[in-house]
């Protein structure tokens, strides 16, 4: 907005105060009526895996402003915390020296000078783990908020193509006030989440650190390894069992309770029950072990819950809740509205249909009075509405659906009452065109907007 102010005040671009899209977004819509290359270049795992460069997709000036505002405030933060870590750690250690002179003084005091080495081992091992889990969750905050950039254009260009079933059927359709009310409140939340998100996450890393260390470093170099060996052995043994039982539950129905496949081509067995009476055993036979598994299983759940809970918490674009309970988010109802809000601004196909409508009025309007004049010989009223219906003739034949949506077939279909009448048969005309047209689609095909399967983010 800077630039292109400067640019105008210095007389380098022209000020249109009708103009209503963009260089970019005219391109974006080229880009879809263009017909896609038979062969294009295969992507590279950059490009598949991180990040894909779009030439026609621009970030708003509030995406942009607010992550730049996030890294800045997320480097002041991150730089406050180490030195509060430090003035703690060097008190630890004045405190730690005053406790060592006081035990050297003292004559009955060989439980204090026992301590004084686990003290001295855990302040070293404290301080080594902080600065490694700031350097982790530092990056982590940092990749997070570029990741959510990233969402934001890939949920944008789902809903351009008309794709909503990535999100929570509650959310298709938002209120109009909580849209607009989103735009304003997404900036100094996601700002709010970054940081947040970055203590939370740098202390839940230090605690899984810290135990880390003591569970298996420190017993490695103190030489304890079969002590370490009998104690992961004992926590690891019920896992390995309860993963191997859930696996052999599996693997005994694939081979003994389904049917055949129906054609040798099907890649697994149809949902279909066999050896019912030998199945009724089986599943009495796993009763109580899968009694014995459900403890396990429930306390895994909800360690997995709050690890992923936990690690995701600075992510606006996506829910932490159970589904069902994802209004109860909030960070996430304004994401959605927000994404929403712009979508409804800023669709690239609306604003160039919109662009087109501005354009012709204005031409109309300012058009010279003496232009009647002119030697050049105008179009008459005929030859256009000819090209207009040789141009829907042509749209029709290669898109014969588009014949069950036009204006007066649907006011037609309201009052049909036989399947004999004329309109049962444009219908039927209409679905055999629709059919040769897909049959010929290989060998000829005309330019189609290609819409990808949802993925998650």
């Amino acid at each position: 907005m800077l630039v292109k102010g400067v640019r105008i005040h210095l007389q380098l671009r022209q000020e249109n105060p009708e103009e209503l899209i963009e260089q970019h977004q005219v391109q974006h819509v080229k880009r879809l009526l263009n017909k896609a290359p038979a062969h294009s270049k295969p992507l590279t795992w950059f490009q598949r895996r991180v990040y894909e460069w779009d030439p026609y997709f621009k970030f708003p000036n509030r995406i942009i402003g607010t992550a730049i505002i996030s890294l800045i405030s997320l480097y002041v933060v991150t730089l406050a915390v180490y030195n509060l870590s430090d003035v703690i750690f060097d008190q630890a250690d004045s405190w730690k020296n005053t406790l060592k002179n006081l035990v050297a003084s003292c004559n009955q005091t060989e439980g204090l000078e026992a301590m004084i080495p686990q003290l001295e081992e855990l302040f070293y091992v404290s301080k080594k783990t902080w600065l490694a889990t700031t350097i982790f969750a530092s990056l982590n905050s940092v990749a997070y908020t570029f990741h959510v950039m990233a969402c934001y254009r890939k949920h944008l260009k789902r809903l351009w193509k008309g794709q909503k079933d990535f999100l929570p059927e509650k959310f298709h359709n938002p209120a109009s006030a909580a849209s607009v009310a989103s735009i304003a409140r997404y900036s100094g939340w996601q700002i709010a989440f970054t940081i947040w998100g970055y203590l939370i996450v740098h202390v839940i890393q230090f605690l899984f650190a810290l135990l880390l260390v003591y569970a298996v470093v420190l017993p490695i170099q103190h030489g304890e390894v079969l002590r370490l060996l009998s104690k992961l052995g004992f926590i690891l043994l019920p896992i390995s069992l309860l993963i191997a039982l859930v696996k052999l539950q599996i693997v005994l129905v694939q081979i003994f309770f389904l049917q055949d496949k129906i054609s040798p081509s099907d890649k697994d067995k149809p949902l279909a029950l066999n050896n019912r009476k030998a199945f009724h055993c089986f599943n009495y036979f796993f009763f109580f072990y899968n009694v014995i598994m459900g403890f396990g299983t429930c306390i895994m759940r909800l360690l997995c819950s709050v690890v992923v809970g936990t690690w995701l918490v600075s992510r606006i674009d996506r829910t932490i809740m159970q589904r069902g309970y994802e209004d109860m988010d909030l960070g996430f109802s304004t994401w959605i509205g927000m994404i929403f809000a712009d979508h409804y601004h800023n669709n690239p196909v609306m604003l160039c249909f919109c662009q087109l409508l501005v354009s012709n009025t204005q031409e109309r309007h300012t058009a010279p009075t003496y232009s009647t004049f002119s030697n050049r010989p105008s179009e008459s009223s005929v030859n256009s509405q000819a090209r207009r219906r040789w141009a829907l003739l042509y749209t029709l034949l290669r898109n014969p659906h588009l014949i069950l949506l036009r204006k007066h077939h649907l006011s037609s279909s309201l009052s049909l009452e036989a399947s004999s009448s004329p309109q049962s048969d444009t219908v039927v005309r209409a679905w055999v065109m629709a059919s040769q047209t897909q049959i010929s689609q290989p060998s000829q095909s005309l330019p189609e907007i290609t819409v990808s399967p949802a993925e998650e983010c």
